[in-house]
């Protein structure tokens, strides 16, 4: 009691005492004025902790107050955003869930991984090796733009006949690869694929290749017309270490782009100082490891999908085209993030790091998209860096409205995804070009209507649901025409 009476007195010495009505300062009082206190501080006196940060029950503090204005933690005001343990639940749910499926199957189809099969994917005759020819070849059209560029550099050519020149090559780039993998039986899809993808990426770089020198041409004649109107003689200045143009013009220049993790080109590309062996040893391992993942997965989740949705498709089975369709979706999906890691990550910092290439921004947030635009400005950004560069801005620049100049990349995108598909399967269905240019009513209609996490999901549907959708598509096509045809003929 004389502690409590204490630390009352105290209180009323920093507060300054009030005179009794009655003239006293008793106990009652003395609570009287405990409770006022307590009143005037709008809560309770803080309880003492011990060392352990555990609430001191020996205190002689009073907790005449244990609530307060606060909301639910899933409420949207309350300010919580650390849902760690959800997301680990979800992770754990989706191993579990997909462990059965995995485990299902092998009960029912066995093992059917064969990484000797692989290889028939690539090659008929073990002696006949015409996808890498093709790769070969490609040489030629990259030396042909290096010495169209080289005769533009000391004005032997005029700017219209090397556009001429440039066009004509560019061209051939994709018309000479299409026609000998449609044409050549010996060659396979996958082979043929691998082939076009290169003469596709050899296409941009050559198209960037050109633009860049072109701008430096056209920088370098005003630079001399500035000069010749000031009355000065133009020179190339104090020595630098950094390359200038024509100086570029050279085939270690030219073959450093090209297999650069790049497709925009620079005279002068960021450079890191060394290699890191550890990070390098891990990226490589990463792509042993996960080739096989990709390639097990393929040949022991999918394929087995795949050859039993055919029946359903034949007999136009709807309600089973759609359950194929599902079950395909989950597989389809984890190898395509997968196969994203794969490239984005190993595959492009491996390459990187062992050219010294400094920009190793190959992908931003694209899994936090909330609009469809987003995803495709930021899962690939090489390509995205070339659009914006070489097409976009260029069509703004030359008067196009925004839209126009982002549907007509669309257009190009689709383009190129068709080129990739329908010509080694030797058809022309157009789902990949269908399913392109669906993106821009898609990201209206996710603009629109989506926002927030509403709109992420909605960008994840997209992706699960959608690619499923043209696999079997092509797959269906590519049955009837080349397995029910020879049936049908014998």
């Amino acid at each position: 009691m004389g502690d409590r009476s204490g630390a009352s007195g105290s209180r009323r010495r920093r507060t300054g005492s009030r005179p009794s009505s009655q003239g006293g300062s008793g106990p009652a009082a003395a609570a009287e004025e405990e409770v006022r206190d307590v009143g005037a501080a709008g809560d309770a006196p803080a309880p003492e902790k011990d060392k352990d940060g555990d609430v001191d029950v020996g205190s002689d503090q009073w907790d005449l107050r244990c609530h307060r204005l606060q909301d639910s933690l899933f409420s949207s005001d309350s300010g919580f955003n650390n849902y760690r343990g959800i997301l680990n639940w979800c992770v754990v749910m989706l191993v579990l869930s997909n462990a059965r499926l995995f485990l299902e199957n092998l009960i029912k189809y066995g093992i059917l991984v064969d990484p000797i099969q692989v290889v028939s994917l690539f090659l008929k005759d073990p002696y006949s090796w015409p996808a890498l020819c093709l790769v070969i070849v490609a040489n030629v059209f990259a030396v042909a733009a290096f010495q169209v560029e080289k005769r533009l550099a000391v004005g032997a050519l005029t700017e219209r006949a090397g556009l001429l020149l440039h066009a004509v090559n560019l061209a051939a780039a994709l018309c000479f690869p299409a026609a000998v993998a449609f044409l050549l039986p010996s060659i396979t899809p996958v082979g043929s694929v691998l082939a076009l993808m290169v003469y596709t990426i050899l296409f941009l770089k050559l198209f960037s290749y050109r633009d860049v020198n072109l701008w430096c041409r056209e920088r370098r004649a005003r630079a001399k017309a500035k000069a010749a109107a000031a009355g000065k003689k133009a020179n190339g200045g104090a020595a630098q270490c950094t390359v200038s143009y024509p100086d570029n013009l050279t085939y270690r220049d030219l073959y450093y782009f090209l297999f650069a993790p790049t497709l925009c080109y620079e005279l002068n590309f960021p450079r890191s100082t060394r290699i890191r062996k550890r990070f390098l040893l891990r990226r490589l391992l990463e792509m042993l490891f996960l080739t096989q993942l990709m390639v097990g997965l393929i040949q022991q989740w999918m394929v087995p999908t795949i050859q039993n949705s055919m029946k359903p498709f034949k007999d136009m089975d709807y309600s089973r085209i759609i359950e194929r369709l599902l079950k395909l979706a989950v597989p389809n999906h984890l190898i395509w993030l997968i196969f994203f890691y794969w490239l984005f990550h190993s595959c492009l910092n491996a390459v990187a790091e062992l050219m010294h290439f400094g920009d190793r921004e190959f992908y931003r947030d694209w899994w936090n998209s909330e609009s469809v635009t987003y995803f495709w400005q930021n899962w690939n950004i090489p390509v995205h860096k070339w659009c914006l560069r070489h097409f976009y801005k260029p069509m703004l620049r030359r008067g196009s409205s925004k839209w126009a100049a982002r549907t007509g990349v669309f257009l190009a995108s689709a383009f190129f995804h068709e080129y990739l598909v329908s010509i080694p399967l030797r058809m022309f269905r157009l789902w990949a070009f269908t399913g392109m240019m669906a993106q821009i009513p898609l990201a209206w209609i996710v603009g629109r209507f989506f926002r927030g996490n509403y709109g992420n999901a909605a960008v994840w549907l997209t992706l699960i649901i959608g690619q499923p959708v043209a696999v079997l598509m092509y797959v269906h096509d590519y049955y009837v025409l080349n397995y029910e045809a020879r049936t049908a003929g014998a």
